[in-house]
């Protein structure tokens, strides 16, 4: 998949293509869905498949009081929208300046004059350029003096007929609702970072642990205790994985993330891992000391091996 950070890093020659337009926060399965319809109608029709988004939550700019957490980083966005079969993403930067492109400058700058865009695929209540100014019925009348035909697609709804959006997920992130929040993703919820040096006061507790370092990727679910597989370099392991600032003991940071292996001794300092989480256990508490946290430790880990399908326990 190419990449593009700006209009004008379009090449000349790029396109004709199908272009659909949004934040795709999370790339959920409504998003994959659009992106399936994009990919097959532009092998239909012999074009490039390409997606215009954002480096940032248009939010962030306008109206930064209200702009949520994002569901992924930059960089796993563009992962997940090459493993969608896309030929290139244009991820420009939401800066003033771009926010204040009339629709018929964003028609022209960046559908017309970059993508050379044969058709675009919108949903109903599409909104463009300065203040939201452009909708489905301005693109139409844009794109019918400029050769562009405007395809409007259905917003993907679930059971009781709720639109699977980024906000739903967020939602149920919020909760530690992991597995309700993966069939809106059709994946599981995953964040990633560098595992840093820690207390090690799981080694001691005998459940040694991954310590992700604060700068994650990804969006961090509810404090809790999780069933989860740590990734590693494409290698997945069975984890138990602690999140929130461990009232059992003083110092511990707020949103902490630590990941115990399961029958596995891994050196993991200064890697980057992924978490993928399959299940909430149980929420933070604070126990009377180090010895009733082992003992509950051990109750996760049979839980965790439960819900992930690992035999119990061998003991010598």
């Amino acid at each position: 998949m190419q990449v593009f950070r700006s209009p004008a890093e379009v090449p000349a020659d790029f396109g004709p293509s199908v272009v659909t337009i949004g934040k795709f926060d999370g790339v959920h399965a409504g998003h994959r869905a659009v992106l399936q319809r994009l990919v097959t109608l532009s092998e239909e029709r012999g074009l490039l498949s390409a997606v215009v988004t954002f480096d940032r939550n248009p939010l962030s700019l306008l109206r930064p009081e209200v702009c949520p957490d994002a569901l992924l980083s930059n960089d796993q966005k563009l992962e997940m929208l090459a493993e969608s079969g896309i030929a290139a993403t244009l991820m420009a930067a939401f800066d003033r300046p771009f926010s204040e492109l009339s629709p018929e400058s964003f028609v022209s700058t960046v559908l017309v004059d970059a993508l050379h865009a044969s058709a675009v695929l919108a949903g109903s209540d599409f909104r463009f350029g300065a203040r939201n100014s452009g909708d489905i019925t301005l693109l139409r009348e844009l794109g019918a003096t400029r050769g562009i035909e405007v395809v409007v697609i259905d917003d993907l709804a679930r059971d009781g007929g709720r639109r699977v959006s980024s906000t739903w997920v967020r939602e149920l992130l919020a909760e530690g609702r992991v597995a309700e929040a993966a069939t809106l993703l059709g994946r599981l919820p995953s964040i990633r970072s560098i595992v840093v040096h820690g207390e090690q006061r799981g080694r001691t507790l005998g459940y040694p642990t991954a310590n992700l370092s604060p700068q994650i990727e990804g969006y961090i679910p509810a404090d809790g205790v999780y069933a989860a597989w740590l990734v590693v370099d494409g290698t997945k392991y069975p984890a138990a994985v602690s999140i929130g600032n461990n009232p059992t003991f003083e110092g511990v940071p707020d949103k902490q993330v630590e990941a115990h292996a399961i029958d596995a001794s891994l050196d993991l300092y200064d890697r980057v891992v992924e978490i993928e989480f399959v299940e909430y256990v149980r929420g933070m508490r604070k126990f009377s000391g180090a010895d009733a946290l082992a003992e509950q430790m051990a109750s996760d880990e049979t839980r965790v091996r439960g819900v992930l399908g690992v035999p119990p326990k061998q003991h010598p």
